[in-house]
């Protein structure tokens, strides 16, 4: 199983960021770039423990679905979110929200694990391709996620 973790500090504190998280308006705005869209579920405000949602993408030039379920929710620490139906053998995705000077800032982490179909050939598309394109998929979503949650906190701050 392929395993990619990853850590943003955010100026903004955990609970901030992890409702931004849950967001599936947030979610799309920061997926624009593979034409991310609900296609069941919830299709605005934030996700709760035990829901579903099927999203769409275009993902290395193919349009695929992919259906998860929050599986686990500990707010404002930490939730969880698996694949029910999608292109993966198996997939979870751990967030982790740490609160840090003082809950006025966030280390954000993520877990995400994930296994192809295809057995060998499969790890070995995971090993020499997917990793790297799940990481810099990642690291976009962070980085938008990061700079609404700071410019709210800024905005919610400033008056």
């Amino acid at each position: 199983m392929a395993r990619i973790e990853l850590a943003t500090i955010i100026q903004a504190p955990p609970a901030l960021c992890y409702a931004l998280k849950l967001d599936v308006q947030q979610h799309v705005a920061s997926t624009a770039h593979t034409q991310e869209r609900i296609v069941a579920g919830r299709t605005s405000g934030r996700l709760e423990l035990g829901e579903l949602i099927t999203w769409e993408a275009r993902h290395l030039g193919v349009r695929q679905r992919l259906t998860v379920q929050v599986t686990a929710a500990e707010p404002p620490q930490h939730f969880r979110d698996e694949m029910r139906r999608g292109a993966f053998r198996t997939m979870s995705h751990d967030h982790y929200f740490e609160p840090l000077a003082g809950g006025l800032a966030t280390r954000m982490r993520d877990v995400f694990a994930f296994e192809s179909p295809g057995g060998p050939i499969g790890k070995l598309f995971n090993k020499l391709f997917l990793t790297g394109y799940m990481t810099r998929f990642l690291l976009l979503r962070n980085a938008q996620l990061k700079q609404q949650a700071e410019a709210a906190w800024v905005a919610a701050h400033s008056q």
